[in-house]
């Protein structure tokens, strides 16, 4: 308990600076990826020849080794947190994508029969039918894709992103468990709590109807 009570008061400026990047950078990258995997996806259910390939690439992409896309990145943008955010961005966007994709594909047509025949445009069909129903399921991807980042962004330590990765890293070179611990742990925390939030805003966006067919199912 000493030892805890000591470490806060050595360490407790910089654990709160270390929590704040950490958040930065995931958010930022989970961010970027809702503005380019929604729309992408909405627009491959539009062109569905050209969906499977896109996600497949994307799906390849995701399997790369983290440290190998941060590691690409070096020498086109340096060292820092921009390298780092550009590297989450591509793993944020393969759930995201996917959800928004078949959220969108798998809206009730009968609905949509419906709005053309009350003279809704495309815009229209997409913006008052279409997403407001996709809406839980891209939430779920958001959900998915926000602790996976939250979890990788400890890498972002090796290319000098900062974050809790710092605490990890340093703890494993000098072997100093509480340096380890006290990266893993917030990290963790932050997960779970991400988890929680977008888990309860997904319920909030969630049609009652859905929800009470999924609890039968």
């Amino acid at each position: 308990m000493d030892a805890l009570i000591q470490f806060f008061q050595e360490q407790g400026s910089t654990l709160a600076l270390k929590t704040w990047e950490h958040l930065y950078i995931s958010l930022i990258a989970v961010l970027l990826g809702i503005l380019v995997a929604v729309p992408v996806g909405i627009l491959l259910t539009r062109f569905e020849r050209a969906a499977d390939t896109v996600i497949r690439i994307i799906s390849i992409i995701q399997t790369f080794p983290s440290l190998a896309i941060l590691a690409f990145f070096i020498p086109i943008l340096g060292v820092g947190k921009v390298p780092a955010i550009v590297a989450l961005f591509f793993y944020s966007m393969l759930p995201i994508l996917r959800n928004t994709y078949i959220g969108i594909k798998n809206t009730d047509k009968n609905l949509l029969e419906a709005g053309r025949g009350m003279g809704m445009t495309n815009a229209q069909l997409i913006f008052s039918v279409e997403l407001p129903l996709a809406i839980p399921v891209i939430m779920a991807g958001i959900r998915v894709s926000t602790v996976y980042l939250i979890g990788w962004a400890t890498l972002a330590s090796f290319v000098g992103a900062g974050g809790l990765g710092d605490f990890i890293f340093d703890g494993l070179n000098l072997y100093q468990p509480e340096l380890i611990l006290a990266g893993a742990i917030p990290s963790t925390i932050l997960a779970l709590l991400a988890d929680f939030i977008l888990g309860r805003i997904e319920t909030k966006l969630t049609p009652t109807t859905r929800s009470a067919q999924q609890e039968t199912a």
